[in-house]
């Protein structure tokens, strides 16, 4: 790069030189010398019409066409807090005068409710008013207040809610509502345009308009799980499509569209460095729920409001590292072992056994302790999941139906 202005010198000079030899002598001498650097010749810029359409693209048009189905979320949720209440006279009634026989008074507890507000984004999928979200932004809440970007404000009704694959659906009560399509998000391409709206920060309130950010997808078929900060364990993240479109605190629940402005995903996660009293910002690496999971998800919510995750197995399990390999005279290094198996529990009676190598759960490969939490904690009771093991040196299929834990069913007789 540094190169490049002194070979443009020297090639201007031999052009020159080379001008001289061809003219005549009487040329030369009334002939001013050509400069070394010839003008930038003008280039024409486009006027009224055309500068406005060499400014619409795929994007833009994208964003005229599903902004008006972005809304803004805020929630009410109530909370308890239980504590210990220390009696002002405990220590009046200590005394052994005036408490002979020495009796304890035994400590009270007390719970206080207080509301905590939250905001969050969503996204229309029908016109009589279905909306998406996430269950960390709406599912415990008291109250839910939707926007609209023409500014009316509805109460949401939630229809129903999975913590674990962390989708809620809500409705408000609307007609010729607009609405996004969903795509299908198994053809969805690494390196493709990837566009997410939200209401970051609670921007939104400001003039009822979702903010927009622009990036590419950067991966797909990511799994990790997260625990819930509430007491619903953990949740599980399946098949995310990570992006590097800007996704903050106040985004979770909006939608990831691609440049036709179809649905792929909805913005849920992010790795934030950066962190204040308002929420965590971008560093540019953000997860969406994938829309075909959030499809199937919706489908049962709509039937029944809920799904069904109290469920166990009976499975205690350990990933294989080298050590774990050396500890139980493991041929590899590789995949998680089964290391204790409760009595009468499924897992017992599907026929697994301590000391299996657990190599894929429904299809899903298992290299590492996660992937097992991914692929368990994503069941519900009564369904099978296909677990297929190395026992010895043979590979086996076997059919697991979790079921209700003991101790469900016994508060329920």
């Amino acid at each position: 790069m540094t190169y490049l202005p002194h070979l443009r010198h020297r090639a201007g000079a031999l052009a020159a030189a080379f001008a001289l030899v061809a003219m005549p002598l009487t040329a030369c001498a009334s002939e001013p010398e050509p400069p070394l650097y010839t003008e930038a010749v003008p280039v024409a810029v486009p006027q009224g019409d055309n500068v406005s359409a060499s400014r619409t693209n795929a994007i833009t048009r994208a964003v005229q066409r599903c902004s008006p189905a972005i809304v803004g979320i805020n929630v009410t949720e109530v909370r308890e807090q239980t504590y210990y209440y220390r009696d002002p006279f405990e220590e009046f009634f200590s005394d052994p005068f005036f408490n002979p026989f020495g009796r304890r008074r035994q400590p009270q507890t007390r719970t206080h409710k207080y509301e905590v507000k939250g905001l969050g984004s969503g996204f229309l999928i029908s016109a009589d008013g279905y909306i998406l979200t996430n269950d960390h932004v709406a599912g415990n809440a008291s109250k839910v207040v939707i926007t609209l970007t023409n500014g009316e404000k509805y109460d949401a009704e939630i229809v129903g809610s999975d913590p674990i694959a962390d989708v809620a659906l809500l409705k408000i009560k609307g007609k010729n509502l607009p609405f996004l399509r969903l795509a299908n998000s198994d053809e969805v391409m690494v390196g493709e345009w990837s566009i997410a709206f939200g209401n970051p920060f609670g921007l939104f309130d400001n003039n009822a308009k979702p903010t927009v950010t622009v990036g590419v997808v950067s991966n797909i078929g990511v799994n990790f799980t997260q625990p819930d900060q509430g007491v619903r364990g953990e949740r599980v993240y399946r098949g995310m499509i990570q992006t590097d479109a800007a996704i903050s605190s106040g985004n979770s629940g909006g939608p990831l569209v691609n440049a036709d402005g179809d649905v792929i995903g909805m913005n849920t996660v992010i790795y934030s460095t950066a962190q204040s009293s308002r929420g965590a910002g971008s560093i540019g690496i953000g997860f969406a729920v994938p829309i075909n999971r959030v499809k199937d998800v919706v489908d049962r919510l709509k039937e029944s409001g809920k799904i069904d995750r109290q469920f166990y197995t009976g499975l205690d399990v350990i990933g294989i590292d080298e050590e774990a390999a050396k500890y139980y005279r493991l041929s590899r290094a590789e995949g998680v072992m089964i290391r204790r198996i409760e009595n009468k529990s499924p897992a017992e009676e599907a026929g697994l056994e301590v000391g299996d190598i657990i190599l894929e759960v429904d299809g899903m490969r298992i290299s590492r302790d996660e992937d097992v939490k991914v692929a368990i904690f994503d069941g519900e009771v009564g369904k099978p999941m296909i677990f297929k093991v190395l026992r010895g040196d043979t590979e086996r299929t076997i059919r697991l139906i979790p079921t209700t834990p003991p101790q469900r069913q016994q508060r329920g007789r």
